[in-house]
């Protein structure tokens, strides 16, 4: 989990720096796209202009939305374990009280 945390924690900073440096954005401009590009929802307000920028992005999308996806279904698979393990330890306890 933490892996993946870190992988796209540097994927925001690496698209968020190339965009404002590629594209002229500003710093925010260039999160909120990167945020809008690997999350899929794609407002459409904002887009690569520049043939860099546009190859940058083919790039990125094929990266990005594979770490984003292996994080989300890790983040989820972490959650139902843990809802699981304290639905298991409830009733481990109800039933020592019944005894």
């Amino acid at each position: 989990f933490d892996v993946l945390l870190l992988f796209v924690l540097i994927l925001l900073v690496v698209g968020t720096f190339f965009y404002s440096r590629a594209e002229g954005w500003t710093y925010l401009d260039s999160l909120y796209f990167t945020v809008t590009t690997l999350t899929t929802v794609g407002y459409g307000d904002f887009a690569p202009k520049t043939d860099l920028g546009k190859v940058f992005t083919v790039i990125y999308l094929i990266v990005g939305i594979g770490v984003m996806l292996a994080f989300v279904t890790t983040m989820a698979r972490q959650t139902v374990e843990a809802y699981h393990d304290s639905r298991q330890k409830d009733q481990e306890n109800k039933n020592q009280k019944k005894d």
